[in-house]
């Protein structure tokens, strides 16, 4: 038997959160270009006039995604924080390895918040406070910011660094794209350049 949706189920902000996480099962599984407002309202067993409601075509759905992808993006980088060492050193690897966690297990997503019209939400996010994805990579790199430097040179280096091993193992060139490697294999060594962008704590 067939269970059929109710599509009087969601009410105001619920309806919205059921969308962006039927776009994200969407996105996961068939990709972006599998992405539209019709498929989301299918999903969440809704009239597909009904995200119309709540964003401004398909790009302000991939936005509202991007921005939800990028606060659990940030939530895997805290929880990895929190379950590493807490020296200063250690925090930024551990933010390292959430990182490069939650693009193994959210490539789709992984892709989507860092390509080009939600890459906009990101930049924002640079801007603001310690409550954001950048936040926590800034938060990292902090201590390791010589008095009077500008901090956006050690954040960039961490971030390069982090950022295009990630696309590196996504792109398959640590073995095959099928295979289920241990994506930790090359993590440690590779990571040990980090011990040369910052060094040791700055002081005062």
């Amino acid at each position: 038997m067939v269970e059929v949706k109710d599509k009087k189920s969601h009410h105001h902000g619920d309806l919205r959160a059921a969308l962006i996480q039927s776009g994200i099962e969407i996105l996961t599984e068939s990709g972006l270009d599998s992405l539209t407002l019709r498929r989301c309202a299918a999903r969440a067993g809704v009239s597909h006039a009904a995200p119309a409601h709540h964003f401004d075509g398909v790009a302000g759905l991939r936005g509202a995604i991007a921005k939800e992808g990028f606060d659990r993006f940030r939530q895997t980088m805290l929880k990895a924080r929190a379950a590493g060492g807490q020296s200063p050193e250690a925090h930024i690897r551990s933010i390292c390895r959430g990182y490069l966690d939650f693009a193994v297990e959210n490539p789709a997503l992984f892709a989507l918040i860092f390509s080009c019209g939600p890459m906009a939400q990101f930049e924002e996010d640079m801007k603001a406070g310690d409550a954001s994805a950048y936040g926590v990579l800034r938060q990292a790199c902090a201590p390791f910011v010589p008095p009077g430097a500008d901090p956006r040179v050690i954040e960039t280096q961490v971030w390069s660094l982090i950022h295009g091993f990630t696309h590196l193992f996504l792109a398959g060139t640590f073995g095959p794209a099928n295979a289920t490697p241990d994506h930790h294999a090359l993590f440690a060594p590779v990571m040990s350049l980090l011990q040369k962008i910052g060094g040791e704590p700055a002081t005062g």
